[in-house]
Formats: structure tokens, sequence, C-alpha cells
């Protein structure tokens, strides 16, 4: 029987299998930004539950449902929010690191504190643009509160719950923003702390 290429074990004189890369959190708040992480991805699975739920009801018992479809894009526009921000705490969001990975420490040092401060910058301005969509969301004209709702038969609020997790995912990578670039630019001090100390 033919092993997955995966578990194969590496044959003398080959290249060894690649392992998977190990998530480094940098600040507290990235630790609970990366457990959370793991909660927020079992909204996919709800979102695919209620998807095979309202499949059934509708072709078996012909009775389909009027809350699953806005449901559903409700939890997936969540977990692509809420994976701002995890992203963020894993280090994992896209970017190109050839010039990165040939610079020396020092240089790197700078590209780390450069990019915080351009990551704060953005979160900064999408903040407040989150902050008036969320505003003009939930409040009407006068200024009550008011959610904004669907327009639909069912007519949930899911519009602005939306822009409220938006709002919530942004503010988030904010303050990481900030830690991040704290800890950029205390990265040579804990580095000669290391070497001090061997």
């Amino acid at each position: 029987m033919a092993q997955n290429e995966g578990s194969r074990a590496p044959e003398a004189g080959s290249e060894p299998v690649l392992e998977a890369e190990a998530i480094i959190l940098r600040t507290p708040l990235d630790r609970y930004v990366n457990a959370a992480g793991g909660a927020i991805s079992w909204l996919a699975f709800l979102a695919m539950a209620i998807s095979v739920w309202e499949v059934v009801m509708r072709y078996v018992f012909d009775s389909p449902t009027s809350w699953v479809h806005e449901t559903v894009i409700f939890l997936i526009a969540c977990i692509f929010a809420l994976g701002g921000p995890v992203a963020l705490a894993r280090d994992k969001h896209i970017r190109i690191r050839v010039v990165y990975d040939l610079a020396s420490a020092r240089v790197r040092r700078i590209f780390d504190i450069f990019n915080s401060v351009m990551t704060l910058l953005f979160t900064v301005g999408i903040s407040y643009a989150a902050c008036v969509m969320f505003w003009r969301a939930s409040h009407n004209p006068v200024g009550d509160w008011q959610l904004e709702r669907s327009g639909t038969s069912w007519n949930p609020p899911f519009p602005a719950l939306t822009k409220g997790v938006i709002l919530l995912a942004v503010a988030i990578m904010m303050v990481q923003a900030v830690l991040h670039f704290v800890h950029a630019l205390r990265a040579p001090e804990a580095q000669s702390e290391k070497e001090g100390g061997r």
C-alpha cells in the first residue's frame, strides 16, 4: 500500500519533509486573539450545518426557511472580518519576504518598525471609517438607536450587526498594531539582554 505523501519518512540523501511553521505570538493580546480564532472557526461549521438543514427542509419536506440564507451570509461575514485580527496575531498576512529575508538584523528591525507604523496608520483610518459606518447603521437620522435591517420578510438586523463586527475587528487590529510597534521598538533590547545572559 502506498504511503501518504506527507507521512513518508525522508530517504537518505533526499530533502527533509517540511513541517508546519510554528506560530509565534508577540503579545498577550495576540495569544487571546489566537485562542478566540479556534472558537470563531466553528462558525463555518454552524453555517454549513444550517445550510444542510435548509436543503433538507426545502427538498425533503417541501418547507423552505426564510432565515437560513441571511444567517449564513452573516456568519461568513463575521468569519472574514474576525479573520483579520487572527491573521495579524499569527503574523500570517500576505507579504513578500524576499528583501526581508536577505536583510541584516538591524535592517529587519527597521522594516518591522516601518511595517508596524504603516499597519497602525491603516487600522486607525479603517477604524474611523468602520465607526462612521456602524453609527449610520445603528442610529436613525435624528440620532436615536435603530438598527439597520435587511428589508426581507424575516428582516433581521444583520446589516448593522455585521458592521459592528467589522468595527470590533479593525479596532482589535488597531490595538494589535500599537502593541506590535512597541514590540518592534523593544526587540533589540530584548535581543541584547538574551546575548548578555549567555
